[in-house]
């Protein structure tokens, strides 16, 4: 059995047998290292995604916060206003009770012109011809 075990056929193909081993281990390995390397370059493509979301998500935190003081803004600008619209409204309508009652002293001022000029009128007809006013008219004024 010594012999068998150390003849050169048994070491052959013994040594024929870890090589062809190795080999398959080697070329399942290297596949493997392949896998790998591709993932590696996977993952480091997705951190530089992750940092330029990153960078994206800060941009729009600071727009979204510039947007939020532009509102704030805008709504202290529309109810200051809305204030002034309602004194605006106010004063509209007190005009128009002023409008109302100037319209009124008109009317009024337009009656007391007519009986002026009439009046005056008169007045002119009993100095211009003052015998036909004192006997054809009986009710002079």
């Amino acid at each position: 059995m010594y012999r068998r075990v150390n003849s050169g056929r048994f070491i052959g193909v013994t040594t024929a047998g870890i090589v062809i081993v190795m080999a398959v281990f080697t070329w399942v390995m290297w596949g493997m290292a392949q896998r790998v390397n591709m993932m590696t370059d996977v993952m480091v493509e997705l951190n530089k995604s992750f940092k330029a979301m990153v960078v994206t998500q800060e941009s729009m935190a600071r727009d979204m916060g510039a947007m939020s003081v532009s509102m704030t803004t805008m709504n202290q600008n529309i109810a200051a206003m809305n204030t002034s619209i309602t004194t605006m409204n106010r004063n509209v309508a007190a005009m128009a009770g002023s409008v109302a009652t100037m319209s009124d002293a008109m009317r009024s001022l337009t009656y007391s012109m007519g009986r002026m000029t009439s009046d005056v009128g008169r007045a002119t007809y009993a100095f211009s011809n003052p015998m036909s006013y004192m006997f054809g008219n009986p009710f002079p004024f």
